[in-house]
């Protein structure tokens, strides 16, 4: 009968989470609760934009040109359709002109204008049976979502011989808003039912795997309370709830994994709850720790970029993850505390464990995790070769990034069947000119006619205009062209709005002098904004996510090479998912079966979100098997043996973790709108080229290639290490790794952590029944693996 370790060798942590579990969990609830009432209608107060920098020059323009000119800036167009008569017939234009007027007394409407008052060509169709009436709500995204609502009923639909669309920047980005809303509504009624199924699976216990769903909804309810404070401050992007609901998923079924599967393995071991929950805590719960702060750090580096469709990501994803790491180190071990032995109730798997167990062969490859055993023995004999292939394969995937093109979202991101998408594309498709489109040339100070004439005529000969409109002066009481301090003047480019020649267009015309200020806003404008403010700030992005990952690493392991290895390789994980995106989402390949509209290019802010996520969920799986590795090493002094016992170790739980987040994020990916589906789709592959590509052979055979060297630091960081490296436990005597014993508490330094007390083993310890692997499907969860030390260690 196995030895009943003792409660004395838990530490201050454990006894404050296990003291009163009840209560603890009581609590919980009620926090919960609150945070739902709190985060309630978060979504109402987001807004669906945040691509611009609000600090460029073209958001500056827009500003002004708002201020001084509403009608240039117009959000809202009504596309009138005649069908068959020209917008030219008496009775059309009766009834456009009726609408006109009752648009213009509307509350919160400015800047009216239509074909019929202006006889703008831009306005009519090149068929003659289409016009647009176009105008501009005021306010802010909640307000121009609210006036849209009440006015939209009232115009759309058959007027006599008319019929009316709705269309616009606003109506773009309200339908968008609501469509988010429900797909993710949707996508976590898909995910949840399939996560439990997957939990089970790999729990075997459907009590055990109800523990990882109840600390992802702590999360993420608690992380909509937390967002829902964030918008009484500053502008949230509706985007940010997607991100939300798959960290908040996948980081708690990472952690959650982790930790419950500790904590049966230190009960079929002997210990008694309390002392299991202690080992625990000081092995996987540390691990927990270290990971939720490196995907912290990726998250957090969005922060130093202006858009605030980039910093909400960044809100939302520190919450996420800081609520889900506290609730599977505070709730979790509490919950486990009350259910002891009983979490292993309900085992789905029990019949299929017997069948397993009848067969189970016997000799050194037996016991858990010998399908990754044997994977690691054959990368690192054909070393050379895996690193190679590998790394070939993934530069080859990411190929297609190096044709991106840069673009801004627009109603194409939308269904093919949304009332918005379709007015704008049959504006783009069969008028001159898009309304509220091209650029607008701000021009502030006092000037001449003559100089306004002549600016116009220099700026009309560039290369790649097709017209240019104006001066249009500020209409202020009693003020002549003399005396007028603001003017705009509108440039239709030839060819695309966001084209290559448009964005240079765009600093042709920023270059020009002229005897008064000028300033250049419209889409084009935007995107070489928003390009340049990413382009100014990523180095930065990329400097704080490597010298902070740089640094845990070492703090982790105490080696100089593997904080540089493990940079590199997650940086190569993402290549495939950067190709991808490119090869389907710009390329247009599979828009069919994937439902979605090619723009020919990739939104600007995007692949710097999915670099940060990619990259944060790389370096959760990266700790989980270094932490382990490194562990075997110390214990052992074999390199080669300790890489491979790593991954037999931990490979089917992190390519379990890896599936379940998968499955989540392709949830998030079945979204209607574009961006949406490429982050889920695309954030879902890199998760699976890590975790069954990068982990499982790059990793083993660049370990192998570089050998003990893998481990060397300098003697001060040697020293440095010691004093402030994270560890796992005590160092073991030279005696017990002569003798090849398992040591309790194994690992290195002294630094601290959130338990006391000896312990066996890291977080990921003999494998306990939880993961997938190559060559068994599931492994016993009361398991445990003995490891013998190559007699060339002995030596």
């Amino acid at each position: 009968m196995p030895e009943v370790k003792s409660p004395a060798s838990v530490g201050g942590w454990t006894r404050f989470v296990t003291a009163r579990p009840r209560l603890a969990l009581l609590a919980a609830l009620v926090i919960t609760v609150l945070a739902v009432f709190a985060g309630s209608g978060v979504a109402d107060r987001m807004g669906s934009g945040g691509w611009e920098d609000p600090d460029a020059e073209s958001t500056y323009t827009t500003q002004v040109l708002e201020r001084e000119f509403p009608a240039s800036q117009p959000n809202l167009l009504l596309l009138v359709d005649t069908k068959t008569a020209s917008v030219d017939d008496p009775a059309v234009a009766a009834e456009a002109a009726r609408l006109t007027e009752r648009l213009t007394a509307e509350k919160g409407i400015t800047g009216v204008g239509s074909y019929w008052r202006t006889r703008a060509p831009a306005l009519r169709s090149e068929d003659g049976h289409q016009a647009v009436i176009a105008a501009r709500i005021e306010g802010h995204d909640k307000e121009l979502g609210e006036t849209l609502d009440r006015v939209a009923p009232r115009y759309r639909g058959a007027h006599g011989p008319v019929t009316v669309s709705i269309g616009g920047p606003v109506a773009v980005r309200h339908e968008m808003q609501t469509i988010i809303q429900d797909d993710l509504l949707r996508a976590e009624m898909i995910a949840m039912p399939v996560t439990l199924v997957l939990l089970v699976m790999v729990f075997g216990s459907a009590i055990a795997a109800l523990l990882p769903l109840g600390v992802g909804i702590v999360a993420i309810l608690g992380t909509n309370a937390v967002l829902r404070g964030i918008t009484e401050f500053t502008d949230v992007s509706v985007f940010a709830q997607n991100l939300t609901t798959a960290l908040g998923l996948g980081l708690a079924i990472d952690y959650a994994l982790f930790i419950v599967r500790r904590f049966r393995e230190e009960l079929a071991a002997g210990a008694d709850p309390r002392s299991a929950i202690g080992i625990t805590l000081r092995t996987a719960g540390r691990t927990v720790l270290f990971s939720a702060l490196t995907v912290a750090v990726s998250l957090a580096a969005m922060m130093v970029f202006p858009q605030y469709f980039l910093r909400s990501f960044a809100y939302a994803g520190i919450a996420v993850v800081a609520l889900a790491a506290a609730a599977a180190l505070i709730l979790l071990p509490a919950a486990l505390m009350l259910l002891g032995p009983r979490v292993d109730a309900l085992d789905l798997r029990r019949l299929l464990r017997r069948r397993r167990d009848a067969t189970k062969p016997d000799g050194p490859n037996a016991g858990p995790g010998r399908g990754w055993g044997r994977l690691a023995a054959l990368v690192m004999r054909r070393a050379p070769v895996f690193a190679v292939a590998t790394t070939v394969g993934l530069v080859l995937l990411g190929l297609p990034f190096a044709g991106v093109n840069f673009g801004t979202a627009d109603d194409r991101q939308l269904p093919a069947s949304a009332e918005s998408h379709v007015v704008q594309q049959q504006i783009r498709d069969g008028f001159p000119g898009s309304p509220g489109g091209g650029l607008t040339v701000l021009a502030e100070g006092k000037a001449s006619p003559g100089q306004y004439a002549e600016y116009r005529d220099r700026i009309a000969a560039l290369p790649g205009v097709r017209r240019v409109e104006g001066p249009v002066m500020a209409e202020r009481a009693g003020a002549t062209p003399p005396d007028a301090t603001a003017a705009y003047f509108s440039v239709l480019p030839e060819g695309e709005s966001v084209g290559e020649d448009s964005q240079r267009l765009v600093k042709e015309l920023r270059a020009q002098s002229a005897p008064f200020d000028t300033s250049v806003t419209g889409t084009a404008a935007v995107l070489v904004d928003s390009k340049h403010a990413i382009g100014d700030r990523l180095p930065w992005a990329l400097g704080i996510i490597a010298v902070v990952t740089l640094l845990l690493v070492f703090l982790l392991t105490g080696s100089v090479l593997i904080p540089l290895q493990a940079v590199v390789l997650n940086a190569l994980s993402l290549t495939a998912m950067f190709g991808a995106v490119v090869w389907i989402f710009q390329d247009g390949h599979l828009s069919g079966p994937l439902s979605f509209t090619s723009t020919g290019d990739i939104e600007t802010t995007l692949p710097v979100l999915m670099f940060c996520v990619a990259f944060g969920l790389s370096m959760d799986y990266g700790v989980f098997l270094l932490s382990r590795i490194k562990e075997e090493y110390d214990r052992t002094g074999d390199h080669e043996h300790a890489v491979t016992y790593g991954l037999r170790h931990t490979g089917g739980l992190i390519t379990a973790a890896a599936v379940i987040l998968a499955m989540v994020m392709v949830a998030i990916g079945t979204s209607r709108v574009t961006n949406t589906k490429m982050l889920g789709l695309g954030i879902a592959l890199a998760v699976l080229m890590d975790a069954m590509v990068v982990r499982s052979l790059l990793v083993p055979s660049v370990m192998k290639l570089m050998g003990r060297a893998t481990w060397w630091a300098p003697a001060p960081l040697r020293a440095f290490h010691r004093k402030f490296g994270l560890s796992e436990g005590e160092s073991p005597s030279p005696q017990d790794r002569a003798r090849g014993e398992r040591i309790p508490g194994a690992g290195s330094g002294s630094g601290p952590g959130l338990g006391a007390g000896p312990g066996p083993g890291s977080d990921s310890g003999p494998e306990a029944g939880q993961g997938l692997s190559p060559g068994a499907a599931s492994v016993d969860a009361s398991s445990e693996a003995e490891v013998t030390v190559p007699e060339s260690s002995k030596r």
